[in-house]
This record gives structure tokens, sequence and C-alpha cells, in this order.
């Protein structure tokens, strides 16, 4: 179900209820969607920037623009170009730049290591062509290679060139084949990976079924209702049990999405 509304067209549907806003990082910049089940309300270009990157925590949002990391209501904060971002596990914010600097904002950023190719940032955790690391006092390289995203939070997962990948006593294989993106639900019931066969999502530990999507999809995240997922074309894809709905935003060169619940 396609629907061709332009980004300055803005519907806001009358059931609010449990709505959740979906973050979407695009070349124009970032869109905020109203998402209530799988029902697009309200959207639009809320900041315009060439955005690389969103994260989200409780009510706090940060974004990695070309030229700075913003905060707030889109505060700058000196750190520079950006091509990831995310929090740490006490919630402070965490950036990466092009030059692979990782750094942690508090009063002022604290620079805490380097890795090669910084890709993502979650939940305490860098995804970096030289590997995956974890972030305390500062950088621990926790292994793997190749890594394009990473899911921090309670079980952690990483999508590499070479599969995708669960924490446990050590790095187990969940999947062979090249993984892009990977995401969980706040209490780890719900998982979903992009790979180069598609879209797939975890019915239990180690169990991985392929999702028909109605597009090829750049990365997938979840609210309490659905499961979301965003093209790099800039269309918004949402399941709540009964198929997906889809919603052009009028955005193109998508990268990433978060979910503000």
């Amino acid at each position: 179900m396609d629907h061709d509304l332009t980004i300055d067209e803005k519907r806001v549907y009358a059931d609010r209820t449990g709505a959740a806003e979906v973050l979407v990082a695009a070349e124009q910049g970032l869109v905020v969607a109203s998402l209530s089940g799988d029902l697009v309300g309200e959207f639009g270009l809320d900041h315009r920037a060439t955005v690389r990157d969103v994260a989200a925590t409780g009510d706090r949002r940060v974004v990695a623009t070309d030229e700075d990391v913003l905060v707030g209501s889109y505060d700058p904060t000196d750190f520079g170009p950006a091509v990831a971002v995310g929090f740490d596990h006490g919630g402070a914010p965490l950036a990466a730049g092009p030059d692979g600097r990782i750094a942690r904002l508090s009063d002022g950023w604290t620079t805490l290591g380097t890795v090669e190719e910084p890709r993502a940032i979650d939940g305490g955790m860098v995804a970096a062509a030289d590997g995956a690391y974890t972030v305390d006092g500062g950088l621990r390289d926790v292994g793997l290679s190749a890594v394009a995203d990473v899911h921090g939070r309670g079980m952690p997962l990483a999508a590499t060139a070479a599969g995708l990948y669960r924490l446990g006593n050590g790095w187990m294989d969940e999947r062979d084949g090249a993984f892009t993106a990977v995401s969980a639900d706040a209490g780890d019931d719900r998982a979903a990976a992009v790979g180069e066969s598609g879209l797939l999502v975890r019915e239990a530990v180690g169990e991985w079924s392929p999702v028909e999507a109605p597009a090829d999809v750049v990365d997938v995240g979840f609210t309490d209702a659905a499961t979301v997922a965003v093209t790099a074309e800039g269309s918004l894809l949402a399941d709540a049990g009964e198929g997906w709905r889809t919603r052009a935003l009028g955005v193109t060169g998508v990268s990433r999405l978060a979910v503000q619940a």
C-alpha cells in the first residue's frame, strides 16, 4: 500500500494512541514521522542538513551531520563532521568522525580512541572495518572484522561482511552471508537483520527466517507495535502483523533510522 505524499504534505491520523516517532537520516535532512501501529501520520523534514546517522533514547536524540553532531533542539556540539552516533550504557552521547575518532559527550567531547572506518554505534558498542568495540573507560576490541552494524543493548548482535553474530561466550554464528544492518527491540523479543538475501527476522535465538518486503531495506527497527524499515530511496515501511504499509517520505539517500517512543 503506497501513499505518494511529498514531504511538504502532512496528514495526522485521528488515532494517535501509542504513537512513536521514527527518525530517518537522509541527504536532505532529518525526517520525523509519527507512527501509530502501522499507520504513518504527520511527517516532515525537521532539520535541513546532510544527515549521516541518528540515534534516540527516551526523549533524547543525537544527530550526525557532515558539519557537526547535534543534540537537543539541533544544538551544535563542536564535534565536527560525524559518520555515526549513539549512546553509551549511561546515556551519554557517542560519536564517530570520518577519521575514526570515537568520543563521548559530557562536559565537552572526550576522545576514547580510534577505529578503522567507523560505521555504526549502538548501546555502547561501535561497528568498524577493523572489528567490534565496546565503550567503557575507553575502547575495547571484542573481535570480528568488517562490521557494518551492531545492536549493543541486551543480547548484542553484529552484522558483518561474513555473517550475522550473537555475543555470548564469545561471538557465535547466527547466519552466514554478508549483512549490513541489525536491530532488536528493548526486550530482545524481536530482532531483524538486512543481508544480501534481503530482510530476515529472528523467531528464536539462532533461528532466522526471510521476510518478503516490498522494497530493498537499508535499516530496520521496532516500535512497541510494529517492525519499521526504510529504503535508500526514502520509503518508510511498517508492519504491525498484517503486512507492510509503505509511505514515501520525499527524501533520498536514506542511511539510518531510529525509533523514539
